[in-house]
């Protein structure tokens, strides 16, 4: 275990698997659909090799070229963070999740059957799965018996003759990232490893203790003002070229620049209150004027309000169709909000900055992700431009985490606990088995749970399942 060889599947631009790296794994192979990530990514992990392209079609070449590097030695560690877009509340048009047609669809949705056959090959002695809280619920079909499943409860009995699975659903904030950023967690650990008994004697998963939450210390989650203020940039401004840009941070430090009117709606709403252009009630020529929410026509002199408002063909006007979450300061005295692949758009959730006429930049969503401030980008910015480079961003796993993380992993490894782990009794572990228990029984399938003892609530009853006589997944400790 001196060295902690790592795999990554579905790598982004390797920023989550820089903290993993910081707590002490080692990349031997990185995968990535987009070349152009891929390429950032390997700029921040040197020592890896990289694998291109749609995983479905390469995942074999993942296990090649890690068996040309390590033998038969087996990883540590496998890192996998599907695209989550299919799954995602955020996106409309995708059905209920109960809706297993809908949800297969998407083939995005089942891209956990590649991380299954990886880890079956690798047999890694843990694995890592990043998603949104819906991967522990929405439906797809099966791949075998066609019925509908939870893509996690799919990976979770595939995997179960080998690996012991602990779920977790937690705000990202709870642990010092300077967002709310609600994310669900699937670490499973290989039921041979020694360091499993000595967990579930102590009854603790293999998640790190939350560090800024209230029901585990005193300290409190971080400030989106705390944050700003933390990271000293130089103020912009959204109203010229030349304010929209700071000099000396290779362009990641600007924003757009808006139109006249845009300017005028952003800057309508009050500076620092987490309001939106929809509660203006502003005319641009009149100043303010006393309307109902839904009135768009200033009633003085009949021009359109600063309100979020589209012209139709006929030459009337009306508000956009859209959440009231859009066109929105961020509120400064919590943490930011979630920073997603949408951050450059007005219209996006929660995008303005909380006391200036802007955007957030690319560098300041870096840095609310917790990307460290060495993060190689190369030339991503003048050959992708801002929009790629901030969905690079948004799809990101906060490094400061994942270092958290690996840091209890760690401890799995070599019995060494440097970090406290979450424990079993932790509201967010059993808030994400609910999850899991809940979309197996609208399935008619077998509650996870069944195939851990460890994970049975007091009182219950749980069935006996066909595990090797002796495995820690077996025994009660």
């Amino acid at each position: 275990m001196s060295k902690l060889r790592a795999v990554s599947l579905f790598s982004n631009c390797g920023a989550g698997d820089v903290g993993y790296r910081e707590a002490g794994f080692r990349f031997d192979v990185m995968a990535e659909l987009d070349a152009r990530r891929l390429d950032v990514c390997l700029l921040n992990h040197p020592g890896a090799e990289g694998v291109p392209g749609d995983l479905r079609k390469t995942w074999q070449t993942v296990i090649k070229k890690y068996r040309a590097r390590a033998g038969k030695a087996r990883p540590a560690l496998l890192c996998a963070c599907p695209p989550c877009q299919g799954m995602s509340s955020a996106r409309s048009g995708k059905g209920s999740h109960d809706d297993a047609d809908a949800g297969s669809k998407d083939e995005r949705n089942l891209l956990v059957t590649v991380i299954a056959n990886v880890a079956l090959r690798l047999m890694p002695s843990l694995i890592v799965v990043e998603n949104v809280p819906a991967f522990f619920t929405r439906k797809v079909h099966h791949p075998n018996d066609k019925k509908p499943v939870s893509a996690a409860n799919y990976l979770i009995t595939s995997l179960a003759k080998h690996y012991v699975a602990f779920p977790v659903v937690a705000d990202l904030c709870d642990f010092g990232i300077p967002q709310s950023r609600n994310r669900a967690f699937l670490t499973l650990v290989r039921n041979d490893l020694p360091g499993l008994k000595e967990l579930l004697r102590m009854g603790r998963t293999p998640f790190p203790r939350a560090t800024h939450a209230p029901d585990v210390g005193r300290a409190v989650p971080v400030s989106l003002a705390e944050a700003l203020a933390a990271f000293a940039l130089p103020d912009l401004d959204a109203a010229t070229p030349e304010t929209a840009h700071a000099d000396g941070y290779g362009g990641f430090h600007s924003v757009p620049v808006w139109d006249e009117r845009t300017y005028a709606m952003v800057a309508a709403i009050p500076s620092g209150t987490g309001r939106s252009a929809w509660d203006n009630n502003v005319c641009h020529h009149c100043g303010p004027v006393k309307v109902l929410p839904e009135t768009v026509m200033c009633p003085k002199c009949s021009a359109p309000l600063l309100r979020p408002i589209v012209q139709e063909d006929d030459g009337t006007y009306r508000l956009i169709k859209g959440f009231k979450s859009s066109y929105r300061r961020m509120y400064a005295d919590r943490p930011a909000a979630t920073v997603t692949t949408a951050s450059g758009h007005i219209g996006s959730d929660y995008t303005i900055h909380p006391t200036q006429n802007r955007l957030l930049s690319p560098l300041e969503c870096s840095l609310l992700q917790t990307f460290p401030n060495d993060f190689q980008w190369g030339d991503a910015l003048k050959k992708l431009g801002h929009t790629n480079v901030r969905e690079m961003i948004g799809e990101a796993v906060p490094p400061a985490f994942t270092r958290l993380h690996g840091e209890v992993l760690q401890g799995i490894l070599k019995r060494e606990w440097a970090r406290a782990p979450m424990a079993s009794s932790d509201e967010r572990i059993i808030k994400a088995w609910a999850k899991l228990a809940g979309a197996a029984k609208k399935d008619g399938r077998k509650d996870p749970r069944d195939y851990f003892e460890y994970a049975k609530p007091a009182g219950r009853a749980v069935p006996s399942t066909k595990r090797s006589e002796g495995s820690a997944a077996t025994r009660r400790t």
